[in-house]
């Protein structure tokens, strides 16, 4: 566009300078509101987390407490499936790993220097020498974690070396996990067999038994909730968490662009595999056991129920899932000791036919609906896209 001006020498024609874009700056100030809102409802639940000790009775903190150890395994397990599509039935495997070697630190505590009650009864002679390092508090924790890791990722490379994927991985992990159960089972002079592990009195010197020692250890297993979200919520949100999706939703042509879906696939699961090590570390000093049934085929598939009705692909989905779940298996089961099977059953079906993105989606629709609304209503607020959904 231009236009005439009378100028000393006649009239000469100029352009008319650029015209600028007034939406760019409200839109700013929508995008950066709605951002806002999440953080401060992260912020208050972060706050209700840590005011729960001074609400709940000890026996509710306690069972707070072992839900918050499920939240951290299923946001892991969602990074492998939602991001990865990796589905595993069989992430009690590496919850028992952590579980277990937890478990093995807090008898040698409770024996004090002599052997385990559990090996006296079975007629083990002497403690076997792979149990010594688990003496040491430090080297437990570490083992917890990078045990499952070390697992996942050597077990992930070799399957995924080989290209095995969807229902055939899904069969394998299920096939381990129930092989893991019946070596505890057989081996009950060294792991206590079907009654598993218990009767642990101390850690690091502190009484378990002691409601301050609960609550601190509840303290801890919300401050390690926070850390394993923030940490896959970076890594999903990073450039390795583009590849992952791009290998989950093409695998072939990741190959062809020169990436190794194979290394990118088992370095995921063995963070998955890792962050359910920590889940089962904190688990056996809030709940005071470990045991075959407690990480099974049965328990593996309820994880995987956890992410499915939290929302797959979501992590505070999944972890809003694992309570949500652990608080209604709790609920319903005192109400209806019997029933509870048949309504767990009934929830995933209501899940995959009415909200196949689980609560997430749920939620996630709502907001949209409500943002459209108020953007229509009075200019302020706008439709989240999908990009700003997942996370």
């Amino acid at each position: 566009m231009s236009h005439t001006i009378q100028a000393p020498g006649g009239t000469k024609r100029v352009a008319e300078p650029p015209r600028s874009h007034p939406p760019a700056a409200p839109r700013r100030r929508r995008f950066v509101s709605l951002t806002r809102a999440r953080r401060v409802t992260a912020v208050i639940l972060f706050l209700g987390l840590l005011a729960a000790p001074f609400l709940l009775s000890g026996f509710r903190l306690g069972l707070l407490a072992k839900y918050l150890t499920y939240a951290i395994l299923a946001i892991g397990l969602d990074v492998a499936w939602g991001y990865g599509g990796m589905l595993s039935l069989g992430h009690g495997l590496f919850f028992g790993l952590g579980g277990y070697a937890m478990a093995m630190h807090l008898k040698l505590v409770a024996a004090g220097g002599r052997l385990p009650d559990f090996m006296s009864w079975s007629g083990t002679a002497a403690l076997p020498v792979w149990w010594e390092p688990f003496s040491n508090l430090a080297f437990t924790l570490t083992a917890a974690v990078v045990v499952p890791a070390l697992v996942g990722g050597g077990l992930g490379y070799i399957v995924f070396r080989n290209r095995v994927r969807g229902a055939y991985f899904a069969i394998l992990t299920q096939a381990l996990v129930a092989a893991f159960a019946i070596v505890l089972v057989g081996q009950q002079g060294v792991t206590g067999g079907t009654n598993g592990m218990t009767n642990f009195t101390t850690l690091a010197g502190y009484d378990l038994t002691s409601p301050a020692v609960q609550r601190g250890l509840y303290l801890i297993v919300v401050a390690a909730l926070a850390g394993s979200y923030l940490i896959a919520r970076q890594l999903v949100r990073s450039r390795f968490g583009s590849l992952l999706i791009a290998t989950r939703d093409g695998e072939d042509r990741v190959r062809f662009l020169g990436y190794s879906p194979t290394v990118t696939k088992a370095a995921t699961f063995a963070f998955s595999a890792a962050l359910a090590g920590l889940a089962g570390a904190l688990f056996v000093p809030i709940v005071g056991i470990i045991a075959p049934g407690i990480i099974g085929i049965i328990p593996s598939i309820q994880m995987v129920l956890w992410v499915a009705v939290g929302g797959r692909g979501t992590l505070y989905g999944a972890a809003l899932g694992a309570v949500l779940f652990g608080l209604g298996q709790t609920t319903l089961s005192e109400a209806m000791p019997s029933g509870w099977l048949y309504l767990q059953g009934a929830l995933l079906v209501a899940v995959l036919v009415f909200a196949p993105r689980g609560l997430a989606g749920l939620i996630d629709g709502i907001r949209r609906r409500v943002a459209r609304v108020a953007a229509s209503l009075g200019g302020f607020g706008r439709a989240p896209t999908g990009a700003e959904l997942p996370g």
